[in-house]
């Protein structure tokens, strides 16, 4: 029987962490988990109390492919409250967490063949779906000389006038660096000048610590948005996110997301509405990130690791591991093995380079990274 070639692309390393510690912990061991982009913290509170009211109002069935006109409205009053932007709920689609917005975006823009530029280092599942769609993704180098963000000098490297679309997270992942306002200005006056469709990855808005964030759709009518409920707000099992789109887009993605998904999870999207209400207990949240972003920034250098990107914001340390080894995927099974700890190579954010890094994702509570970086300082001093 005849397979298709769009499932060979390259795994999610990060799930085979997962899958890695989860076997570790079921065979009664203990696991420090820094590998996963996900907060140790619930839903917050006013959203798990909105989940059983529609529950017990029964409000569960198919919604709207773009999403219930409630949460619509209210994720569009975000904008205006948060940023200052007036965007129409119209121009709003909720999506199967912002994994969906991404495959809906490249299909609703794209066709096979284009091209689209990413940063290297940056979120595997980018390229990799790309390619499933037989889109290029072009791969921008981005290191410590530009903060990890691109300047619009390594755009004209990688193709300028060719591309056809460029995609980039701010805070990103897995560096945790930022655009800054005239920085991300600059780059959206080079995609309109070069008819570029840019797209913003803003899932780590509100995760940052002493920079503040810019959102694209305030600056270009023509950019796409993509946020998500899974990081700051404290929801990723709920899948769910959102799309901020231009005219051109709104009934392309529609008719792709009925055809596709039909709709986003009923339960999540009405208890979303609460989330925007939440800010006390989410705030709360990000305290607790930064201050093991501190704890990190102090304690890894003593471990030997004291090369990293700037952390400016979402909630990892991507570090350069060269002292120790140039496998980190090696290094990082021994890790686990050898002291319970659990982080990504940087192999999966980097296919060129990323096997002299390793992420760690400080999400976790403040009693567990303590103990992580005491366990990697001993670790590593034998190493």
């Amino acid at each position: 029987m005849k397979i298709s070639q769009r499932g060979a692309i390259p795994p999610f390393i990060v799930m085979d962490v997962m899958k890695a510690a989860a076997d570790r912990e079921a065979s009664g061991e203990g696991v420090l988990h820094m590998e996963v982009g996900q907060p140790s913290t619930p839903a917050p509170s006013g959203v798990i109390n909105a989940a059983k009211q529609a529950l017990d109002g029964d409000l569960l069935g198919y919604t709207l492919a773009t999403g219930i006109l409630t949460l619509r409205e209210r994720i569009a009053r975000h904008y205006l409250e948060y940023y200052g932007v007036t965007v129409p709920a119209e121009r709003i689609c909720v999506t199967t967490g912002s994994s969906a917005a991404f495959l809906l975006t490249f299909l609703a823009a794209f066709d096979p063949g284009d091209k689209v530029a990413i940063l290297r280092p940056g979120y595997p599942c980018y390229r990799n779906i790309l390619g499933a769609l037989d889109i290029e993704a072009v791969e921008v180098p981005v290191g410590p000389d530009s903060r990890f963000q691109p300047t619009l000098e390594s755009l004209d490297a990688a193709g300028g006038g060719d591309l056809d679309g460029l995609l980039i997270a701010s805070p990103a992942n897995p560096t945790g660096s930022m655009l800054r306002e005239d920085e991300l200005r600059g780059i959206l006056d080079y995609c309109r000048n070069h008819q570029i469709r840019y797209i913003s990855d803003e899932i780590y808005h509100q995760i940052t610590y002493g920079e503040t964030t810019s959102t694209a759709v305030a600056h270009d009518a023509d950019a796409v948005v993509i946020n998500s409920f899974s990081k700051y707000y404290s929801m990723t099992g709920w899948r769910l996110g959102w799309m901020v789109l231009p005219e051109d887009m709104l009934r392309p993605v529609e008719r792709l997301a009925q055809n596709l998904f039909i709709s986003a999870p009923s339960l999540a999207q009405h208890a979303a509405v609460a989330a925007f209400d939440c800010s006390v207990e989410l705030d709360a949240n990000v305290a607790r990130y930064a201050r093991n972003r501190e704890l990190l920034l102090a304690e890894l250098p003593k471990a030997g690791l004291d090369k990293f990107a700037p952390a400016d914001g979402a909630f990892y340390i991507y570090a350069d591991v060269r002292t120790f080894t140039n496998d980190a995927q090696a290094f990082c099974r021994q890790m686990l093995e050898q002291t319970g700890v659990a982080a990504t190579p940087g192999n999966d954010f980097d296919p060129v380079d990323g096997a002299s890094h390793v992420r760690f994702s400080f999400a976790g509570s403040d009693e567990d990274m303590a103990e992580a970086c005491r366990r990697l300082q001993v670790w590593l001093a034998k190493v």
